[in-house]
């Protein structure tokens, strides 16, 4: 659609790099100059909602699939679902003995459904997370839960980030800022979806070039422009130059180091984005990464790596 906000997604190769704390800086940046509308699309572990005070507003099951259920009072122990089960997930019950449905094992095929010869087995549709929607200071945020063993987490980051797509329609607001799930399966897929621009959190560690390589080869693959962010720069200058010098190489614009400080760790504890909670060296290298950023967003300037400061 010609009308469709701007999309920037905050994503890394793995967990723990400072992906969500970027995150939420930005979030309060944009917020001064735009009308955001924020995804937490981190289902497994979502943590948004801890530095953004929020106060939630609607509560949403999610349901992703089928689940089978025996009725041991109509089952006749013939062991046909047995039978029919690829996935393991039946239980013999024995002569006279229901057979029962581990519903971990579960996957909702309906083989054993439609193999029941006295309809003994139903189909389910349990709750598999859910989504919530809560207002913020820098504005609406969708988040979810996906429970314990909870499956289609991509299905859910999906709905996830079209709720705040759509509130952003309905509303003409300017961004959908979206915190991205970690590593590059398919909720990662389902986030980086039709973003105008994909952030990328890196550390200067051992695997920190390894795991930048792997999420820049997923955006590219789905046509999402880059950038890339070190964070905790001044842990490893080696690491550092070896991220950059694999920047360079690849044409993928470096558009900020932030070095590493306790206050961001101070202003979690205190439930705040760091940009908010004091002004200092962490503070000032993300103002000045969203000033790069911001042009693409709403200038429209080229993001060519040759144009952007190392």
């Amino acid at each position: 659609m010609a009308d469709d906000p701007q999309q920037l997604v905050v994503l890394s190769g793995k967990g723990g790099t400072g992906k969500t704390t970027i995150a939420a800086a930005l979030a309060h940046l944009a917020a001064q100059e735009l009308s955001l509308s924020i995804a937490d699309a981190d289902v497994d572990a979502a943590n948004l909602e801890l530095v953004l005070d929020v106060q939630q507003v609607a509560s949403h099951e999610f349901v992703s699939g089928l689940l089978a259920e025996i009725d041991p009072d109509l089952c006749i122990s013939c062991g046909q679902c047995y039978e029919a089960c690829y996935f393991e997930a039946i239980t013999p019950g024995g002569v006279g003995v229901p057979y029962e449905i581990d519903p971990t094992a579960c996957e909702g095929c309906a083989a054993c459904y439609y193999r029941c010869p006295v309809d003994a087995i139903s189909l389910l549709t349990p709750p598999s997370g859910l989504w919530y929607e809560s207002n913020t200071r820098f504005g609406p945020l969708f988040h979810a839960h996906l429970f314990a063993g909870g499956e289609n987490s991509g299905k859910l980051v999906t709905l996830v980030k079209q709720q705040a797509r759509l509130r952003a329609l309905d509303e003409h607001r300017d961004l959908v800022l979206v915190d991205g799930p970690p590593g590059i399966g398919c909720p990662v897929i389902s986030a980086v979806s039709g973003a105008t621009l994909a952030l990328m959190v890196v550390e200067p560690t051992l695997s920190g070039v390894h795991d930048l390589s792997r999420v820049l080869e997923l955006a590219e693959h789905f046509g999402v422009p880059a950038a890339v962010v070190i964070n905790k720069a001044d842990l490893s200058g080696k690491r550092t130059e070896e991220i950059e010098a694999f920047c360079a190489a690849h044409a993928t614009p470096l558009v900020g180091s932030i070095p590493y400080d306790t206050v961001v760790t101070e202003a979690m504890v205190q439930g705040v984005p760091v940009t908010e909670f004091t002004d200092g060296l962490v503070s000032q290298a993300l103002v000045d990464i969203w000033d790069i950023i911001k042009d693409k967003l709403i200038g429209g300037i080229d993001f060519r790596a040759e144009d952007q400061p190392i």
